[in-house]
């Protein structure tokens, strides 16, 4: 198993770097392959998106991006004008990256808001689950018509455990009948979770296409750490990567911690 030649490697967005370029830069220093853009930030609002020059710098740098919609994105929100807003946010995401040849579209599944009762906690959108799955159905079938015949999977990435909460399997099941949508696994966020997240994702491995890796320590719940600082199998994880054909970002949160993880990889011969 060549996991060198097989896998592309991938950095976030990172908040120490202030231009577009510096980012770019960076990920063919390190010799990686792509920048997952994050539109948490004001630049990379769908709005604000410069795809000129991001395609400019994509040839100069010989990189390419996938995009991380943010991670209060939520199209079932209650509020029709607000789901209306972040769906049309999606679609206009989803025209940019038709223009930039982006493959992936990460998003996070949200759990959505909960009322604490005495012996647990009662989530609104299992409580009214068919007006949540009406509206996965909607934002489902907008994105699938919006991407038509280009090839971008929308990823839907692991975040709560997803495992002890079945209405939000059932809602990705949902938006997984459609060919358009897809999975990520983040290994830190599956190990400060009980791990269960892993098991329902490789459940459906068939639609795994996609990896955010970074150490963790799941005893005191430390995320997004280097690889080398935590305790996960990382050759593992890179196997899995490999054999579901996934991208994998490295999704520390800082330069130093992202140059220690591909120094980690190069260590392993894997980079």
């Amino acid at each position: 198993m060549n996991l060198k030649t097989s896998l592309q490697y991938g950095m976030p967005t990172l908040i120490e770097l202030d231009t577009l370029e510096e980012t770019a830069a960076l990920c063919r220093n390190l010799g990686l392959s792509f920048v997952e853009l994050n539109m948490n930030l004001p630049m990379y609002q769908a709005e604000e998106l410069d795809t000129v020059l991001l395609a400019e710098l994509a040839r100069e740098y010989g990189i390419y991006y996938t995009i991380h919609l943010d991670e209060a994105f939520n199209p079932c929100d209650f509020n029709s004008r607000v789901a209306e807003a972040y769906t049309q946010t999606a679609l206009s995401t989803i025209e940019a990256a038709k223009e930039l040849s982006v493959p992936v579209i990460n998003m996070h599944h949200q759990e959505g808001i909960y009322f604490t009762l005495p012996d647990r906690k009662a989530f609104l959108f299992e409580r009214y689950k068919e007006v949540y799955f009406e509206s996965l159905r909607k934002f489902r079938d907008s994105c699938t018509a919006a991407i038509g015949s280009a090839d971008i999977k929308i990823c839907v990435e692991n975040l709560f455990g997803w495992q002890k909460a079945s209405f939000l399997l059932e809602g990705i099941d949902l938006l997984l009948e459609s060919p358009n949508f897809a999975l990520t696994l983040d290994i830190g966020h599956n190990a400060v979770t009980d791990a269960g997240d892993e098991t329902a994702i490789l459940h459906r491995g068939e639609r795994l296409c996609h990896m955010h890796m970074h150490d963790a320590v799941a005893a005191t719940q430390k995320n997004h750490l280097p690889l080398g600082e935590g305790e996960l199998d990382i050759l593992r994880y890179l196997g899995l990567a490999r054999e579901h054909n996934c991208r994998v970002v490295l999704e520390t949160k800082t330069v130093a911690g992202l140059r220690q993880s591909a120094d980690k990889l190069r260590e392993m011969g894997v980079l």
